[in-house]
């Protein structure tokens, strides 16, 4: 009997689930953290909770750029079995581009998840990024993007169509500087960037265009990690009121209130296990479960409780771990 991914996803079964975490670090030693933390944090859970992005852009310094990359590839090749490891490379307009991908997806392509390339503009930004992974012979690498400018949230529904494309990022500080004064520097906080109309609404728009081509939208950057509970409540909005299904940590801190907000509820769990074992056994035709009709549309929304059960590390009923024991790109 095919496995419920390929019988309600289809193509998106490919690029729809991602860990609901991605953590960036470019210091050496918090890069050595973060991968140690990584691989603590799979036992405990006994899945890959979050990925850990080694990063070539902010992390390097200026004139340092091929020692970085090549501090990089080092890092990714001793990172756990099981791991995700990834790299943000600079952009693709920046002199060190080509470098840092014939460096970090020429030595270590094998090894890594994906390649994040930062203020991308347009589609052909990513034609630029695929064309340079082809050439360092990485061309198995998905992309991911990360959106900084009023310009490129416009064309986030063609960025998000681009075929090596996996998740698309938004980056809150660059699109409010970009604005020129017109949003003040409360929308660059933990509270202003969920409330001020511009930057909510470009959130909304990459969310949206991730959703319409079954891609994965990552919410950016939060700075203030010291107030557990406030970031906590962030993390929550984006998840339950934004549309996002994964979001950025740049402390380690942020990493279990995002596992933990981006997951379903327990009782969720076990329903959306009945219902699939239901539907599976129905050979997916409508069933009457609990004095309620279901049918493919509900089926697709329990699958996906349950890919986000697995993605974040919950308990699932045996019914449900089968699947998951035996899923294709798992």
């Amino acid at each position: 009997m095919k496995h419920p991914r390929a019988v309600l996803l289809g193509a998106q079964a490919s690029t729809g689930f991602l860990p609901v975490c991605d953590h960036y670090s470019g210091v050496e030693a918090r890069m050595r953290k973060s991968l140690q933390l990584q691989a603590e944090l799979m036992q405990e859970f006994g899945a890959c909770v979050f990925d850990v992005t080694l990063d070539c852009e902010d992390g390097a310094p200026v004139g340092g750029e091929a020692e970085h990359a090549e501090l990089v590839v080092s890092l990714a090749l001793q990172a756990a079995d099981g791991a995700r490891v990834a790299a943000r490379v600079h952009p693709v307009d920046h002199p060190a581009f080509d470098q840092d991908v014939a460096i970090v997806a020429g030595k270590a392509g094998a090894r890594l998840a994906h390649i994040m390339i930062p203020k991308v503009e347009s589609p052909a930004d990513l034609e630029r990024a695929g064309r340079a992974l082809d050439a360092a012979g990485a061309p198995h690498l998905p992309l991911h993007a990360l959106i900084e400018s009023p310009a490129a949230v416009h064309r986030a529904f063609d960025i998000a169509a681009h075929p090596r494309l996996q998740s698309l990022s938004f980056g809150l500080m660059d699109f409010v500087s970009a604005h020129g004064g017109a949003i003040p520097s409360a929308g660059m906080g933990i509270a202003g960037q969920f409330t001020h109309p511009l930057v909510v609404r470009a959130k909304l728009e990459i969310a949206s265009a991730c959703h319409a081509h079954g891609k994965v939208p990552s919410h950016g950057v939060v700075t203030e990690f010291k107030d557990h509970a406030a970031f906590a409540e962030a993390a929550r909005k984006a998840a339950r009121e934004l549309g996002f299904t994964r979001m950025w940590s740049i402390h380690p801190d942020q990493i279990r209130p995002i596992v933990e907000a981006f997951a379903p509820a327990g009782q969720e769990v076990e329903t959306a296990a009945a219902v699939i074992a239901a539907a599976q056994q129905a050979q997916w035709a409508p069933i009457s479960f609990r004095g309620k009709l279901e049918d493919r549309a509900s089926y697709r929304y329990y699958w996906q409780v349950l890919e986000r059960a697995h993605q974040t590390g919950r308990h699932l009923p045996p019914e449900a771990q089968r699947w998951f024991d035996s899923a294709p790109g798992h």
